[in-house]
């Protein structure tokens, strides 16, 4: 097999016989990874820069690289650059067409640098950016479920344990902790960032550049913080890239909870929300059915992004230093995460806007399976009852109203008397839900003063320019 004259790869040198063609197919990422276009072609006029400042280029050598590369950007972007699944990936896509347009000025780009730090370089800038957008898409989700919590401030509802009614909440203590969980995730990714804003340019395949380069100066171009302090971790490193799923997998569990929660909600078994019609669907067969696809598919996709972080983790492990072809597999796993998450931050942020709560039937739960057994229990302990004595008392009232059918308010003062002589006629107001709901004035818990004061500092967190 003689070498294909049309297609010379960067070690054509070293081999006598061309590439297999099933081996181009086989390891070429140009059909993924071209993604990166844009960011190489930044690290690269980044990278020409530098190596004027060096005097590794010449005035008009630096003009014809940056002219031709703005060149190449503009037929990317208009769909007219010719990728070759030869050339493998698209750092070589790039520079061989890069050659083409203004010959040996292109071929002095690589000088002191491998594609090794190359792909290093590119694949932070493009998670930097796709973290700043999603944090920006969960800062949106998160206002939306303000908003949500501030329309709804006075909803009550069952809050449960084992999804069985446990005790009566506010609604927007139970959309507040989803804030929480959004904003636990907006701080990950906030320190993410700060990780992996460190510049592995000038690493070169492993030993760091045989050039005197400036590394800080392409860092700094760039919007890195730093440059790298180790050549073999900066070409090796994919932890930012863990890291990076591994935000984005939890928040895909917060989603995920709250989808479960919304198809719950919206069955006619709970019928606490309806569903807006332009985020439903119906059923080819059943005229009458209203289906919660939105948060069920976002339940769904959970598991992809779950699947990319376990990918990830799994191409890294035992992997030796530096450089492995392995790590070509990084890509496709945070490619798909992102697209995954942004699609599913983007169509919940809307449909929240829209929801409608049933008051009257959360309500109408609520004094239902004895919500206020706990503050039952709670006043015998003030009467001075030890604590497991009350759970035992309040246990027994519990199983005389369920043998009546009726709730622990509507059992006659003297039923209570039998089963504790501290029990008074007060007893009646302790077992309201709305005397239930203030007494959990502790910081945190869902009395409504201390829902307003969450609700608030969100709303300071989130627009603190009001």
């Amino acid at each position: 097999m003689s070498k294909d004259k049309g297609t010379t790869k960067p070690w054509a040198g070293r081999f006598a016989e061309a590439t297999a063609p099933v081996v181009d197919a086989f390891q070429a990422s140009v059909g993924f990874d071209r993604r990166l276009a844009g960011y190489d072609i930044r690290g690269s006029m980044a990278h020409a820069r530098m190596l004027r400042s060096k005097g590794l280029l010449g005035d008009d050598e630096l003009a014809a690289i940056e002219n031709g590369l703005g060149e190449i950007r503009g037929e990317i972007e208009a769909g007219t650059f010719v990728w070759d699944q030869a050339l493998e990936d698209v750092h070589m896509n790039i520079e061989a067409r890069l050659i083409e347009k203004i010959g040996d000025p292109g071929g002095k780009l690589h000088t002191g640098r491998s594609r090794n730090d190359q792909v290093a370089l590119d694949f932070r800038m493009y998670v930097r950016d796709h973290l700043d957008l999603i944090r920006d898409l969960v800062r949106d989700l998160r206002r939306a479920v303000v908003y949500l919590a501030r329309d709804n401030l006075t909803l009550v509802m069952p809050g449960y344990t084992h999804l069985q009614r446990a005790q009566p909440i506010l609604l927007a203590h139970h959309l507040l902790a989803y804030e929480e969980m959004l904003r636990r995730d907006d701080e990950r990714l906030r320190d993410c960032r700060t990780r992996l804003n460190v510049s592995p340019l000038g690493a070169g395949a492993l030993a760091g550049a045989g050039f005197d380069l400036d590394p800080g100066m392409v860092a700094a171009e760039l919007g890195f913080e730093a440059a790298f302090d180790n050549s073999l971790d900066a070409v090796s490193d994919r932890d930012f890239a863990v890291e990076f799923l591994a935000a984005l997998a939890l928040i895909m569990v917060h989603l995920s909870r709250l989808g479960e929660e919304l198809v719950l909600w919206s069955s006619s078994e709970f019928g606490f929300v309806r569903l807006p019609d332009t985020f439903a669907t119906g059923s080819s067969l059943m005229p009458q059915k209203k289906n919660p696809d939105v948060p069920e598919l976002v339940r769904a996709k959970a598991g992809r992004v779950f699947g990319d972080l376990t990918a990830l983790l799994t191409v890294l492990k035992g992997l030796p230093l530096a450089y492995n072809k392995d790590l070509q597999e990084d890509k496709e796993a945070v490619f798909d995460a992102v697209d995954t998450t942004q699609a599913c931050l983007t169509v919940l942020t809307p449909m929240l806007a829209a929801l409608e709560f049933d008051g009257d039937r959360m309500a109408a739960a609520t004094e239902d399976g004895f919500l206020t057994a706990t503050d039952l229990a709670d006043y015998l302990v003030e009467k001075g009852v030890p604590f497991r004595e009350a759970h035992e008392v309040v246990g027994r009232a519990v199983a005389l109203a369920v043998e009546r059918g009726c709730s622990l308010g509507d059992l006659d003062l003297d039923a209570l008397i039998e089963l504790s002589p501290l029990v008074s006629e007060e007893v009646y107001e302790v077992l309201k839900v709305e005397n239930s709901l203030a007494r959990r004035r502790l910081p945190g818990g869902t009395a409504p003063v201390r829902v307003l004061e969450k609700l608030e500092a969100a709303e300071k967190r989130l627009w603190p320019e009001n």
